[in-house]
């Protein structure tokens, strides 16, 4: 299935998962936002929360600045 992350289009295999998708991007879940289909997803339910063809995902990282 095709979904877009942070305004790509990316293929996914059907049933992946925010908590597999953070996974598959390489990025460690510290300090991170997911956000799908505008409405943020919690930490604690990205392992239950399905992705769907076509939604869009923004996967945000909090940075330490000065």
């Amino acid at each position: 299935m095709n979904v877009v992350v942070n305004g790509d289009e990316r293929h996914l295999s059907t049933g992946t998962t925010v908590a597999r998708l953070v996974d598959e991007l390489g990025r460690s879940p510290k300090g991170m936002a997911v956000a799908v289909s505008e409405e943020v997803v919690p930490r604690s339910t990205w392992r239950d929360v399905e992705l769907r063809p076509g939604v869009r995902v923004e996967v945000l990282t909090a940075s330490q600045g000065g």
